[in-house]
């Protein structure tokens, strides 16, 4: 069953709707005048609005969307976050007033920017979302206007065509050739030819209401229009969302990693943490205080917000990703992308400005410079080549001089205006009676216009060996069909032509006699030949700098093209993908489907890693290649815009779909979408992939250090006969300062210099790898050696503030620290202070902080911290930079080649 939509929001979604039309069973014009719509001019604005007002947005509802007070009441979640607001009560009550306050401060705190980093990521995700949208081609007021899918209404007009993802659910009421899989809905894998012939039966399955389209099918062939019928949570597919409790997870890999580290190492610490208060008891400290020491420690060591941190650092760095023009669809693309080895792309519109023009035509087998004169007597050729090309075509006048469609039949249109010859009137004169599709098996598109009332005319186009294998004879000198006798000498004019770096399609026709049927494969027969049409679409200007860096990356760029292999050469050699010298044939091989199909597998092979052109590939086909590299150990992207294309799209490791020519089954299948269909922002994608997991590693890296060093300092100080360096409050404030604000601010740094100058990482890698841990481990003890070597001298020498020259020289040391790991091999000094001023008004804010604790009398009276002379505060200053000069004494040594080795 269906609902027309025209339930109030508020309804109880348990309330049975009254009198629902089956709309399967209502011819055409009942459906629009139940739903108060027309069958040509749609529904008015004013209906839109008022139906707008009452039915909401044509969305599915979203369980996982969280209100800004869920978000803040999700801080307070945590095991280890509830017992330190217990242990706060505990301290209130046993006449401890201020650490009560204090803790609950510090809690408050955390919570506060704990809530701002997950509200950040959020938003991010949602601004994505929303670019993301899908649009739809609706006519409303008897005018065609393309609208956001989410804000269709039931009786909206809406037009469907092959490569959209149906929006709502719709009654079809003209149907040419319509193919829909239904596979996500019903479960049937083959697609499902429709009609707009009315149903009598009334208990049809979803799967036999041929006359239906349902939301979140795939349109695969055909055209169509209909009716919207229901929407968002009304559609058929609404109705299974209503049944889901729970969806699967949305962690990337990546997050499931470090929260299984993160459990790991949440019981070491506890483990440590349980010592560290064993050994304090049986040494006479007071258990309230070991106790909370112990917890206050395990609250600042356990790294339970890490995966957290990196959700924030992927989303924001999605929609930084966004604003290039790269819009992320599946977060986890974000944290492969610099893994990607292998980018295998389309041509045209992603290589080239598609930005078609006719540059040179044949007639027959005479070539002719589009901006050239013909002779007087090729002028009736002209015009049976031009006369065709603008019947079969399916590009629209938009307005004055625009064209709205595929940019090739644009060009067509354009071309054919300048000799008069005008789409509208033509298809007025010879109006189109039937088509079939272009479909990339055949590499042609037919279609069929009445000449008179026992008349037709039949006309295709298509690549050259599809359209000329389809012909028996071609056009004469006189404009008098002959035999088909120079098909060698086509053949060698359309290469000459390809190898020019034009698109070349040849063109074709007949008359026959009218019929009430038609037979596919009778109509793409004994064709008479009328031509070629030699397009050129430069290449983009961006392009090469784009695949010279990718080539200093090492990442492989690879052409797939429909066009003819001698095109995909002109334009590889143009933009670098192959070396325009013969000896750099080898590496820059060129390859067809045809040849592919010949080739035994394993030769294919072994021959794949020096291929760097496919032409003329079938979807199939696609899927091999990306099935082939990617068992070669290869990490491969692949972009599309097609049908075809979708099964690609999703066998390769990051699937990227165009965001303006592709269809919405491409974007559906792809895990990014290219908003500008440009290759260079592919490669500003993987730069930007590479720099956030850059920063994700100094992220994870400086805080495991951190912690650390805070648990080398606490669990040692008993064997070296130290009382507990810190309190309670200041562990926890250690962990406010140091893990929040310097440690976000670290996704702010700028690319590493070299960062597409390096191989691509191994996606199997693991975060620690390449040095940290072993970074983590002896950075973290030589903290804990600084700390406890200050507090033995300063404890002995009889400073009445020793706890407080601990508690400064730990946080200081942590900042600096953190200007240290900005880079893993550069100096900070060759990068320059300014060079992250996030991080740095972090570090900045946060010695301050720590000032205010140290000078500020009721500081030291929440605090028990005391003002240190000079001197102390000097000898903490220098102490604190032990650290900052180790670690930039380790890039020396990295940069040199002597450690952390890669094998």
């Amino acid at each position: 069953m269906h609902q027309s939509g025209f339930k109030k929001k508020s309804q109880s979604p348990k309330s049975k709707p009254i009198n629902i039309p089956q709309w399967h069973t209502l011819s055409s014009s009942e459906t629009a005048a139940k739903l108060g719509s027309h069958l040509t001019l749609g529904i008015t604005h004013q209906d839109y609005l008022h139906r707008r007002e009452i039915q909401g947005r044509n969305i599915l509802s979203d369980a996982k969307v969280r209100s800004p007070l869920r978000i803040l009441l999700d801080q307070f979640s945590d095991f280890m976050i509830r017992i330190l607001i217990i242990s706060a009560f505990f301290a209130e009550f046993l006449g401890e007033p201020k650490d009560a306050i204090a803790i609950s401060v510090i809690v408050v705190l955390n919570a506060i920017l704990g809530f701002v980093q997950e509200y950040r990521a959020d938003r991010a995700m949602a601004s994505l979302n929303a670019m993301s949208t899908q649009q739809s081609y609706v006519c409303r007021d008897g005018t065609w206007k393309t609208v956001l899918s989410s804000e269709l209404v039931s009786g909206d007009l809406l037009a469907l065509e092959a490569g959209n993802l149906i929006p709502a659910d719709i009654r079809l009421v003209e149907v040419n050739q319509l193919f829909i899989d239904e596979s996500a809905l019903t479960g049937e894998s083959v697609p499902v030819e429709k009609t707009m012939d009315s149903l009598a039966n009334t208990e049809l399955d979803l799967a036999d209401r041929l006359n239906m389209a349902y939301k979140g099918t795939l349109a695969t062939a055909g055209r169509a229009r209909g009716f919207v019928v229901a929407t968002g949570m009304g559609t058929e597919l609404g109705r299974i969302a209503k049944l889901l409790e729970k969806s699967a997870s949305r962690d990337t890999p990546l997050q499931q990693r470090l929260a299984r580290f993160g459990k790991k190492l949440a019981l070491i610490i506890l483990a440590l943490s349980t010592i560290i208060f064993g050994i304090g008891v049986l040494r006479g400290v007071p258990p309230l205080l070991m106790f909370m020491t112990a917890l206050s420690l395990a609250v600042a060591a356990i790294p339970e917000a890490l995966p957290a941190i990196v959700t924030v650092l992927l989303a924001v760095g999605a929609r930084r990703m966004a604003k290039q023009n790269a819009l992320i669809r599946r977060l986890p693309a974000v944290e492969t992308l610099g893994s990607v080895t292998y980018i295998c792309t389309d041509k045209t519109g992603t290589l080239t400005q598609n930005k078609m023009h006719v540059e040179s035509f044949s007639l027959g087998s005479h070539w002719y410079k589009a901006t050239i004169p013909v002779p007087s007597n090729e002028h009736p050729k002209r015009l049976r080549l031009f006369e065709a090309l603008v019947l079969n075509n399916d590009a629209k006048i938009a307005a004055e001089g625009t064209f709205q469609g595929d940019p090739t039949e644009s060009a067509f249109l354009v071309a054919a205006a300048k000799i008069n010859i005008i789409k509208t009137e033509y298809d007025k004169k010879w109006s189109r009676i039937y088509e079939v599709p272009f479909s990339s098996e055949r590499a042609c598109m037919t279609t069929v216009h009445k000449l008179s009332d026992t008349r037709m005319l039949v006309v295709t186009k298509g690549s050259p060996e599809a359209v000329i294998s389809r012909c028996t004879r071609q056009i004469s000198p006189h404009s008098q069909p002959s035999a088909l006798i120079e098909e060698p000498k086509n053949v060698a004019l359309a290469l000459t032509m390809a190898s020019e770096g034009l698109r070349v399609l040849a063109v074709a026709s007949k008359e026959m006699e009218i019929s009430a049927t038609f037979d596919d494969q009778k109509l793409e027969s004994d064709l008479e030949f009328i031509g070629f049409v030699g397009l050129i679409d430069p290449p983009r200007e961006e392009a090469a700098e784009a695949i010279s860096l990718c080539h200093r990356a090492s990442i492989h760029v690879v052409m797939i093209t429909g066009d003819h292999p001698a095109t995909g050469m002109a334009i590889a050699k143009k933009l670098g993908i192959i070396s325009a010298d013969p000896s750099g044939q080898k590496l820059g091989a060129v390859i067809t489907g045809n040849d592919i199909k010949k080739m035994p597998s394993d030769e294919f092979r072994q021959k794949i890693k020096d291929i760097r052109v496919y032409a003329r590939v079938t979807p199939e086909q696609k899927m091999d290649i990306v099935k082939t590299l990617k068992e070669l150990g290869e990490f491969v992207a692949m972009t599309g815009d097609g049908i075809n294309d979708a099964p690609a799209l999703k066998q390769a490791h990051i699937g990227i779909a165009m965001g303006k020519m592709g269809t919405d089954v491409a974007r559906e299948a792809a895990q990014m979408v290219l908003l500008d269909d440009n290759f260079a922002t592919i490669v500003k994608a993987a730069r930007e992939g590479r720099r956030i997991f850059d920063n994700i590693r100094k992220f994870v890296k400086y805080t495991l250090t951190s912690n650390a060093g805070e648990i080398w300092t606490i669990f040692l100080a008993p064997f070296f006969g130290l009382p507990i360096p810190l309190l309670p409050l200041h562990i926890l404030w250690v962990n406010l300062v140091t893990d929040g604000l310097p440690g976000i601010a670290l996704a702010a740094e700028p690319a590493e210099r070299d960062i597409m100058n390096r191989p691509p990482r191994p996606p199997s890698q693991s975060i620690f790898a390449d040095g940290i841990w072993q970074h983590t481990l002896w950075v973290g003890l030589l903290m804990g050696i600084i700390n406890l070597g200050l507090m033995a001298w300063a404890y002995h020498s009889g400073r009445e503030n020793w706890q407080s020259m601990v508690f400064t020289v730990l946080t200081l040391s942590q900042m600096g620290h953190a200007l240290a790991v900005r880079s893993e091999q550069r100096s900070l000094f060759s990068q320059g202070l300014f060079s992250n001023l996030p991080l740095l008004g972090a570090v900045l804010l946060t010695f301050l902080l720590q000032m205010l604790l140290l000078y500020v009398p009721l500081c030291n009276d929440i605090f028990r911290t005391g003002p240190l002379s000079f001197f102390e505060l000097s000898v903490c200053l220098a102490a604190s930079t032990i650290v900052f000069l180790a670690v930039e004494m380790e890039k020396i040594l990295r940069r040199k080649g002597l450690i952390y080795k890669k094998i």
